[in-house]
């Protein structure tokens, strides 16, 4: 399918603040679950157009029933990203392990819908990545399928708590309490510590004869090469609101949504890298 005959016109009608780049990748929103920050999520689509859109899985979360934690606000993100469908926009979506329902229906839709296990693609300066969720390098779960759902699902009590308690701090115009945050990061960061989740999925990349992956999976932010290949995830959006994205040149940038920030790996500002409409 061709790109969006003219980008510029989406924007100047529907999102006219909006930043335009070539491509968009995105991963780990995980609608339907406590821990999805999709009122952010919302605001970084509106304020980012693109001709090809990226879901890199992880993109619902039905491990639990969703239909309790499914706030207007998803329903929101989804007919965004139909809409923009409808507009020309290329959306390719690559299932991880929290939306695994949707691997049965791998093939194309609609014409300008693609859900594949996983694809590659080139960019404009004609690097090559291969595009996965990540999922498949990961040891804790393979190894221990059953551990990690158990602790998928106390990590979305143990927010449903904090998001409960920060609502009764804010009818109290008291400061919200971010403990749960801090804990889970710590315990993740510990987990991963002595993982080289990182450099299996280098390898990944290298089986596939790609010059890159970009990937989501483990909610860990990064570009870099230091495995040989590009390393390039997406992060989430239940902890760091972060994706990734190809400028005009075919440079990957990081977008930390949160921190404002546009980035390429060595730690440039997007303005230092080329020229793009308006600011995060």
């Amino acid at each position: 399918m061709s790109p969006v005959s003219d980008p510029d016109a989406l924007k100047s009608t529907q999102y006219p603040n909006a930043r335009y780049f070539p491509v968009l990748f995105i991963s780990d929103m995980h609608l339907g679950a406590h821990s999805c920050q999709a009122e952010a999520l919302l605001e970084f689509l509106k304020s980012h157009v693109a001709d090809t859109i990226y879901l890199v899985g992880d993109i619902f979360d039905n491990w639990r029933p969703m239909g309790a934690n499914w706030k207007p606000a998803h329903h929101e993100v989804v007919n965004l990203l139909l809409e923009r469908m409808k507009s020309g926009v290329k959306l390719i979506y690559t299932p991880g392990n929290h939306d695994a329902f949707f691997r049965k229906y791998f093939g194309e839709y609609f014409d300008n819908l693609i859900v594949a296990d996983h694809v590659y693609h080139t960019t404009a300066d004609g690097t090559r990545f291969l595009v996965i969720h990540g999922d498949t390098c990961d040891v804790f779960e393979r190894r221990a399928p059953i551990l990690s759902k158990i602790g998928a699902h106390c990590e979305s009590l143990m927010r449903c708590v904090q998001l409960m308690t920060n609502h009764v701090l804010r009818a109290f115009d008291k400061p919200e309490w971010s403990g749960v945050d801090k804990v889970l990061s710590y315990v993740n960061s510990l987990i991963r510590s002595q993982d080289c989740f990182q450099e299996r999925l280098s390898d990944l990349a290298v089986a596939h004869k790609a010059d890159g992956i970009i990937c989501g999976h483990f909610h860990q932010f990064a570009l870099h090469s230091d495995f040989g290949v590009i390393y390039a995830n997406c992060g989430d959006w239940t902890e760091n609101c972060t994706a990734l994205a190809e400028t005009d040149s075919g440079r990957l940038v990081m977008i930390d949504w949160a921190g404002h920030s546009v980035r390429a790996a060595t730690g440039d500002t997007v303005a230092e890298i080329e020229e793009t409409p308006a600011t995060v």
